[in-house]
Parts: C-alpha cells; structure tokens; sequence
C-alpha cells in the first residue's frame, strides 16, 4: 500500500491509495472465507464450494466489492493519519478508468472534507464590552424580603378585599344559561391581583366581604385554550367564605433565628451577601469569558464546511428534543413535532451552530500556536471533581472514565484556552446605543 497526497483546495483533500496485485489477491481470498456461506454451487453443501468454483460460476470479480471494501476500510484511517488530515466528512471514491482484474493492483482515489485551515488574525488585545454585576445592600434587601415573604402567613380579617388579598371562595362559571365544564370549583383560594385568572376576574372581587355573593363578567381571550370558550363572554356566580391578608414577621434577631441557623439578622444578612457574591461571581466569569469568545469569532473569519455546521445543528437539536422527553413530552409528539418544525428548528439554531463551530476551532488553534496543554496534575483534579461528584473512589472513576481521558484533555485545554483569550484582553464600559440612551 502507497499513499500519496494529491492536495487541497479550500477545505477539500485530496489524497491516492495505491494497492498491489499480492494485497488484492489477499483481499480477494479474505473476501471469499467471509461471503462463501451465502452462496450455492450445486453439487457443495453451502459454505463448501471452492473459490475457483464459485468464480468459474458466478464470475471473478464476484469477491471484489467485498474485498475492496475491506481493503478501504483497513487502509483509509491508515491513510489519513500518515497524511495528518483532519478530516470531516466521509470521503467520496473514484477508480479512475484502469478496469479492476485479478492478478494487478489499482489505485483508488479519495475525496474529503477536512477542518478548514484557521489563520489568527487577533485573539490578543481583543476589545470586550463588559460591566461585571456588583452585588450590594440592595440586593440583600430583596433576598431578606422574599425570604420573609416566604415565611407569611395569612390571618383571616372582617373587611373589603383588596388586592394584594387572599380570598377562599367558590364558583360557576355559566356562558348564556349553560354551566360549562372545568368553570367550578368549591373553597379556592385567589390571591387578588397575581394574575392566575381571566383578566377582570380579580379586579372584580376587590371589595368584596367575607359572607357575599357576587357575579363576575368576563371576556375570554380569542386564543382561550378552550376552543368552546374563546372569545365568548361568561359569568362567574361567586360566594366568598373568608378574605386573608398576608401578615410578614418583623426582621429581627428572631426572624433570623426562625428562619435559618443564624442567631441575629447580621449574620444572616452577611452570609446572604456572602453566597449573592459567589453566584455574582460565577456569572461574571462565565458572561466576560462567552463575551470574550464572541469577541474573538468577530475578530477571525474562517471558511467553515457545512457539514460541520450541519454536525452541529443535528447535535443541538436532539439536545433539545432529548430535554423535551426528560420533560414529560412523549417519544410520538416528539417525532411529530420534528417532522412538521424541523426547518424552523434549523433556522432558530444555525447562529448559535456556526459560532459554536467557529469558536471551537479558534480555540482549537489559539491552543495550539501557544503550546496550551492539560497537565497530568490538572487531569488528576478533574478526575477529583468527578470522584466528589459521584462520591467514588478516585481510581474507581480513573477506570470509569479511562476510555474518556482525550476528552477531558480537550476540555481542560479549551477552557484553559478560553482563560487564555479573557486574561489577554482589553475589558471596556459597553457602549450604551442612541437607542437605549433615549
């Protein structure tokens, strides 16, 4: 077997197998061991024919299709890998006009897609728009807030409702003279003012006392759920048992101490602040870095196969399909909904497919040209993070993941990479447009 490289063209190899007459014949016999079961001679049990037999019958190159096969198969990867072709696509064949014989060798000829060549025009110095989140007083307040509202409860009281209010009341609803179904229900509790009703229905019950009754008019929306209902105007006959109002405790040293392991409002204020700052912390980081990324993909232009984008569109489509059967939706409406949203699913995806392939391979080569590699010492902490993860033993997970160790390589590399891009760039106030000024 020779290989010969033949050249490029944009993101197109092409490259030459050239196979001798001994390593067909080699092939040939291969081929026959392999398919000799499947055929009949007649005067052979099956499977027990001769080859010069079966060749006579059937004609010579009844075991080449087979044997080629076999060969490209065995010689391809080989191939590829001698000419360091990082290939992205199945490759497309061509045997030239030289007729295949037994007793010559022929030459095959190889087509394929390979990730495009990557020339850096910046990643250092990049300009990034990015003001990080900076957590303060206030919102601290606001977390103290929704936890003491959390911790409300609702007294009963003898006057008007308001919104803001809990009423417990039944209803039934009727269109004309007919009750319509799913418009009942006894001792529901509705807090004016959230929404969870028609719009109007609320506002109607606004003053109204525990012990009365009162009809409530409403229009349902044109796109209502309920076909029967939609557009149609309904009354509600309401009796209201009891009206409650919300009563939040004071924030005080006891409310801390009610509420969490903390003996005063301080401490429970500082450690509120304390975890506020890791989460603001951890979305600074992830925001300036993507904001980075994105920086680095309008900096560099890359002539990208569709097939890679292509790839990635499939990759991220069932993605989001997988998460709507982990979300309750049925494997059948799942299939009908790709079957009749499959191209809006294309259209919704392919920006964030092309940025994710094109950063992945500025990542790729910014690695590369800076000589950024994993570190045993950092593939032993990733291999921890899993072990505390799954609370396994270290070298039980070493064994697990054993067959993923390139992976992980890849992936420290590219974050490492991505820190790389963020720590050599130019943070700036975003420019506020004439728009948002206004």
């Amino acid at each position: 077997m020779k290989t010969e490289f033949k050249g490029r063209e944009g993101n197109s190899a092409k490259f030459t197998i050239e196979f001798t007459a001994e390593e067909f014949e080699a092939a040939l016999q291969k081929a026959y061991l392999q398919d000799r079961g499947k055929i009949s001679v007649d005067g052979f049990r099956k499977g027990k024919a001769p080859r010069s037999i079966i060749e006579r019958k059937y004609g010579e190159s009844i075991f080449f299709e087979t044997a080629i096969n076999n060969m490209v198969e065995e010689a391809y990867p080989k191939a590829v890998d001698e000419l360091k072709l990082d290939t992205v696509d199945r490759p497309s064949l061509s045997f030239g006009d030289e007729k295949l014989e037994k007793g010559k060798g022929f030459t095959v000829t190889f087509d394929v897609t390979v990730s495009p060549e990557v020339e850096l025009k910046k990643y250092k110095g990049l300009e990034v728009e990015f003001k990080p989140l900076v957590i303060g007083d206030d919102d601290v307040d606001i977390e103290v807030d929704n936890l003491r509202s959390r911790n409300a409860r609702l007294v009963s009281v003898d006057r008007e409702a308001q919104l803001g209010d809990t009423v417990v009341l039944d209803y039934a609803g009727f269109v004309g003279d007919d009750q319509f179904e799913g418009g009942t229900a006894e001792k529901f509790s509705l807090k004016l003012g959230s929404g969870m009703f028609i719009p109007g229905f609320e506002d109607q019950l606004v003053g109204i006392k525990a012990g009365e009754d009162r009809d409530v008019t409403v229009t349902f929306p044109e796109d209502y759920q309920a076909e029967q209902l939609a557009g149609k105007e309904a009354v509600f006959k309401c009796k209201v048992h009891e009206v409650q109002y919300e009563e939040f405790p004071e924030l005080d040293d006891e409310f801390a101490k009610d509420v969490s392991e903390f003996d005063t409002l301080d401490e429970l204020r500082k450690d509120i602040k304390e975890k506020l700052q890791k989460q603001t912390d951890e979305k600074n980081d992830y925001d300036g870095k993507n904001k980075a990324v994105l920086a680095l993909c309008d900096a560099n232009d890359i002539d990208i196969p569709e097939v890679m984008i292509q790839d990635e569109l499939d990759q991220m489509k069932n993605d989001y399909l997988q998460r709507l059967v982990n979300q309750g939706v049925s494997a059948d409406a799942v299939k009908k909904y790709l079957e009749s949203a499959d191209q809006t699913l294309n259209d919704n995806f392919r920006p964030d497919a092309v940025a994710r392939v094109k950063s992945s391979l500025l990542i790729k080569a910014i690695a590369a040209k800076e000589n950024i590699e994993a570190t045993a010492e950092e593939l032993d902490e990733e291999y921890q993070k899993y072990a505390l993860m799954y609370n396994m033993e270290l070298e039980k997970v070493k064994k697990a993941l054993e067959f993923n160790e390139e992976y992980l390589k890849e992936d420290i590399v590219y974050r490492k990479t991505v820190n790389f891009v963020f720590d050599n760039a130019k943070i700036v106030e975003p420019k506020e447009s004439e728009e948002k000024a206004e």
